[in-house]
């Protein structure tokens, strides 16, 4: 009887050592799963944020005005403007 007891003693606490540490195990998990989330969210933020300054970079007038400032480019007038046309000679060939 004394045997069983000592037995069924040692599983007790080795079954109250198994939960103790699957508790722990699940928390640290939990704790790791917020702290992604949180990462995930950030990024989350980030990139709208960045699509936000993408859009705004891309504007028509920034474009243009960043083609006049550092490419040096104009506006094409009628004034500047060339036109080719086709002689009927050297169109033959379509």
């Amino acid at each position: 009887m004394m045997r069983l007891n000592v037995l069924l003693l040692v599983a007790v606490v080795l079954s109250a050592l198994a939960l103790v540490r699957s508790q722990y195990e699940t928390r640290r998990l939990v704790m790791a799963i917020e702290k992604v989330n949180k990462e995930a969210a950030q990024l989350e933020i980030d990139h709208q944020r960045l699509l936000v300054e993408r859009r705004a970079q891309a504007t028509p007038q920034r474009v243009q005005a960043l083609a006049q400032q550092k490419l040096h480019m104009r506006v094409a007038t009628p004034a500047i403007t060339q036109y080719v046309t086709l002689s009927p000679a050297a169109g033959g060939a379509q």
